[in-house]
């Protein structure tokens, strides 16, 4: 069995839930150690009974903490060093904003919108990137938004910190190319994690939600949403030693939504 990850230590922001769960446990299973990085402590735990299946127990740990706070990320990075004695890989998974029309944006949403997308990125990367640098290795992955480039509807507050870590990665990419750190986004159209499944299977979402979600599908040729697997595929090869003359790319993984 190939295990293109092994001996590789990996952190995923976000980790405990949706894309991220799935890009940490598609990582375990190409051999990594992999520290998940929640919100929330029951979070965690959740994200630690489905990964079990995946891992020894000892290439597994967890960290919780809001990212977008001042010292967050230094916080993240003493734990991965804690649990593994070091870091290689950083999918910076963590975000989510709040998708309503531009002008009903508020105040408090506006701010929890780019703290949860640009800020925990820049946060994450900034207090990882020394540790790389002395190792003179690194693979960082930032998870973008496929609608930074087709314009989908009410996501223009969103397109605004996603598109900042889109400019950010190859600004990064450039300045540490020499250091054997690798910067690029993977960028995905709309995917229909477990947790969106859910609530569209309820009937539990909001009206405008699932209007943004059918004009999402509706964009891409394949006719269907993204899946977990489809992201976390794009991920592991980044994070992959043989990626290494790939960087400052976005990589889009949205069935043919924006070509080109």
């Amino acid at each position: 069995m190939s295990l293109p990850l092994r001996g590789r230590t990996a952190v995923v922001t976000g980790g405990a839930t949706g894309i991220g769960l799935g890009i940490a446990r598609r990582l375990l299973t190409d051999g990594a150690r992999v520290l998940v990085g929640a919100l929330h402590a029951e979070e965690l735990e959740r994200a630690y009974g489905e990964l079990r299946g995946y891992s020894t127990g000892a290439d597994l740990a967890g960290h919780v903490g809001d990212l977008s706070r001042p010292g967050a990320g230094e916080s993240l990075l003493r734990a991965a060093v804690d649990a593994f004695g070091g870091l290689d890989i950083l999918v910076n998974n963590a975000g989510g904003g709040v998708i309503r029309p531009t002008l009903e944006h508020t105040e408090q949403t506006l701010q929890a919108t780019i703290d949860n997308n640009l800020w925990t990125v820049l946060r994450c990367t900034l207090a990882v990137l020394p540790h790389m640098v002395a190792r003179g290795y690194g693979r960082v992955v930032n998870i973008g938004a496929e609608s930074v480039r087709n314009g989908l509807v009410d996501h223009a507050v969103y397109n605004a910190a996603k598109g900042g870590v889109h400019a950010m990665t190859t600004g990064l990419a450039r300045e540490f190319a020499a250091a054997g750190i690798t910067v690029n986004v993977v960028a995905p159209s709309y995917v229909r994690t477990p947790e969106l499944d859910a609530g569209l299977r309820a009937g539990s979402l909001p009206d405008r939600l699932v209007y943004v979600v059918d004009r999402a599908v509706e964009l891409i040729p394949m006719s269907r949403p993204g899946t977990v697997d489809d992201v976390a595929a794009a991920v592991a090869y980044l994070a992959r030693e043989d990626s290494g003359f790939v960087t400052g790319q976005v990589i889009s993984v949205n069935g043919g939504s924006s070509m080109g």
